[in-house]
């Protein structure tokens, strides 16, 4: 890696940016670093190189770049932090110091482990250029596992399995999440990983080919007909996810199906939605397969429109279809967002999700509390459902309309009665779906929640409003039946 690499991806990003100061970052890190090694053998500086390269094909801003040159610096040579503050400012000194501090993040263990979550997320919301300064630094680090004495190789592929990835998708930052789950997976379950590798690689991918090119070109030629500028690449599932379908659906390789998709990458989102006729004018939508994530975008800003045909000979064929900002999303998440929106850091803390880890460190000063609620209502799956109003609200999968109810308003969850789904009377504890139209009978005249509803109930919210008012009514029967004491 050279950074003359480096700073032909920035150019590309953003004609505008001051090149200068990369140049110079590279020359501190280069003159602080010397003639370094690393364990594989070859000079140190080859890392931070690496590291601002991803950083740069993530379209992070040049202070982010410039403090992932220099990450290390502090921490593994006699250069200070004191020192990158005079030369390079406050704002790259203070991302430089963030990463220090996230250094230190291990995993050992479940309290550790716990606590090391807490230190991301605190890193988070401070600052999320931290994260994926961190993000890079660890991608590189995990492709020179080779390098390491396999003890460490595998505490440090369960780390990022443990605390890493997760948080990669929270920010929606998949690409970078396939890699280092890919990669962790091949330490972690060499044979699993052979064997699906095998199996993958020259079974199944050549014959894929043959047929995603067959669908290209009859979808390439409508799109051309009808007058949109497109392009359309072929998607296929990453070895780790075909792996945790398998095992957590009980199939065996030949029963995964869904294991590629195309992308069509259009210039407009009137575009998205012309492609999308075409392709059903093509071939039969599976109706039960369609999500439009443009109209209503995942918590993590994810956007596209996605949907299942019954394509050539009957096989189902998923499309993915989004613009071209929304493929660079989709890849770098918060990171690709910032870049286009122009955002500065501080905008990042609108996002709801982010909202949430601000408000659980805020309610929970014991560390397992945090980590609990952070795992229910922000890394779960989350689905959008409707209001007859057509108000959205996103909520935790298997979450039920007593969680719909909540999310409304107190008021509404206390005094629930039934609740209409699409229409249909449903029980209270049905598991709701993507796309459910939610309706909640109330009765005024009800004074509190069922607390058996505590069964099925999935957000912190629920439970709460629920335990809160169990705690008040058995206080005030309380009061009732005690005689009163004399004056």
């Amino acid at each position: 890696m050279t950074i003359e690499q480096i700073i032909h991806q920035v150019k590309e990003n953003n004609p505008q940016a001051k090149i200068e100061t990369i140049q110079s970052a590279y020359d501190f890190a280069l003159a602080a670093h010397g003639t370094q090694k690393r364990k594989t053998g070859e000079l140190y500086i080859q890392h931070p190189l690496h590291t601002a390269y991803i950083l740069a094909q993530m379209k992070a801003d040049v202070p982010t770049i410039v403090a992932g040159m220099m990450h290390d610096v502090p921490e593994d040579t006699n250069t200070t932090l004191e020192n990158v503050k005079q030369k390079f400012g406050d704002e790259i000194a203070n991302l430089v110091a963030g990463v220090t501090k996230l250094s230190k993040v291990r995993y050992r263990g479940v309290e550790r482990y716990r606590e090391s979550l807490r230190k991301m997320f605190l890193a988070m919301t401070d600052d999320l250029r931290v994260i994926l300064i961190k993000f890079a630094d660890r991608l590189h680090n995990l492709r020179t596992l080779e390098g390491v004495k396999p003890k460490k190789r595998l505490r440090i592929a369960k780390e990022t399995m443990e605390i890493y990835a997760p948080i990669a998708g929270l920010l929606g930052i998949w690409r970078l999440k396939w890699q280092m789950e890919d990669i962790c997976f091949k330490y972690l379950y060499p044979e699993e990983y052979k064997a699906i590798e095998y199996r993958y690689e020259i079974e199944r991918k050549v014959e894929l080919n043959q047929y995603i090119q067959k669908v290209k070109t009859i979808v390439a030629d409508r799109l051309t007909a009808a007058g949109i500028e497109h392009k359309i690449e072929g998607r296929f599932k990453h070895l780790y996810s075909i792996w945790q379908k398998m095992t957590d659906k009980d199939r065996k390789f030949d029963e995964i199906y869904d294991v590629f998709a195309l992308r069509i990458i259009v210039p407009t989102v009137a575009d998205c939605y012309n492609t999308l006729g075409i392709i059903h004018a093509i071939w039969k939508p599976n109706y039960n397969r369609f999500k439009d994530y443009i109209a209503v975008p995942k918590p993590n800003g994810y956007r596209s429109l996605h949907t299942t045909v019954f394509g050539p000979e009957g096989k189902a064929t998923e499309f993915q279809i989004r613009t071209e900002e929304m493929h660079q999303e989709s890849l770098y998440g918060i990171s690709a967002h910032l870049h286009y929106k122009q955002h500065s850091k501080n905008d990042t803390k609108t996002m709801r999700w982010m909202q949430e880890v601000l408000d659980a460190q805020r309610e929970n000063k014991d560390t397992q509390d945090f980590i609990q609620q952070i795992k229910i209502n922000v890394f779960q799956d989350r689905i959008f459902v409707f209001t007859p109003k057509g108000d959205v609200y996103d909520l935790p999968r298997n979450a039920t309309p007593i969680d719909f109810a909540y999310a409304v308003h107190t008021d509404i969850g206390n005094k629930c009665v039934a609740a209409l789904i699409n229409n249909k009377m449903s029980k209270l504890h049905q598991e709701l779906k993507n796309g459910d139209l939610v309706e909640i009978v109330i009765d005024q005249n009800r004074k509190g929640p069922n607390y058996e509803w505590l069964d099925f109930v999935t957000t912190k919210k629920a439970r709460d409003k629920i335990k809160q008012y169990a705690k008040r009514f058995s206080l005030a029967r309380i009061r009732k039946i005690m005689p009163k004491m004399p004056k």
